[in-house]
């Protein structure tokens, strides 16, 4: 019996109840159980996942965490690298919208804050810069949701703390670029003016 128990623990790959963790296509959950259930005949280990502010319950075999990217919360340096993103230079690609928008959900949905930030920082509007399309802001808002729920896990903060820290850091950012304008026609833009 002892010698089951270790390798379900390696299987486990360090998670337990009570932790939060990372489902990519769903946010920042917290592991309330791991329950054995027998489906076919066969005994199968689970993790039970509550999503809070979706209410809602998800079981995942143990075997599968790896390959649905099931992670612990992001190291401290990795929320510093997607914080300094957020100063970054936002940048717009010159293809289609459905395009644009399928690789922001795709990123959205990958798990990786860093890359989540970049779609936050993309697809951010001040108040001196034109409306966003609907979709545009639906995009923007589930990034912004997918970050701030996770920095409020690792840092312990509010909700709504951590989307003010999300939203001090984009104002740090450099003079935002209109919809359409690339990286680089905004610093050909800034060579032009300086000569």
């Amino acid at each position: 019996m002892t010698s089951m128990k270790k390798p379900a623990n390696n299987i486990r790959q360090g998670f337990k109840t009570g932790e939060h963790i990372v489902y990519p296509s769903h946010g920042v959950g917290r592991i309330t159980a791991i329950e054995e259930q027998e489906v076919a005949g066969f005994k199968l280990e689970l993790f039970v996942i509550h999503f809070e502010k979706d209410k809602m319950t998800l079981r995942v075999p143990v075997p599968k965490i790896a390959s649905v990217g099931m992670r612990k919360l992001s190291e401290p340096t990795i929320v510093k690298k997607a914080l300094e993103t957020l100063k970054g230079r936002a940048r717009v690609k010159r293809t289609m919208w459905s395009r644009r928008a399928q690789e922001y959900e795709a990123k959205i949905n990958s798990g990786d804050l860093v890359a989540i930030s970049e779609v936050v920082r993309d697809l951010y509007r001040s108040e001196a810069q034109p409306e966003q399309s609907y979709s545009e802001r639906q995009l923007y808002e589930a990034a912004l949701d997918r970050m701030a729920r996770e920095l409020a896990a690792v840092d312990n903060l509010t909700e709504t703390e951590a989307i003010k820290l999300i939203e001090t850091n984009l104002l740090k950012g450099p003079r935002r670029v209109g919809k359409n304008e690339t990286e680089a026609e905004a610093t050909e833009e800034e060579s032009e003016e300086a000569a």
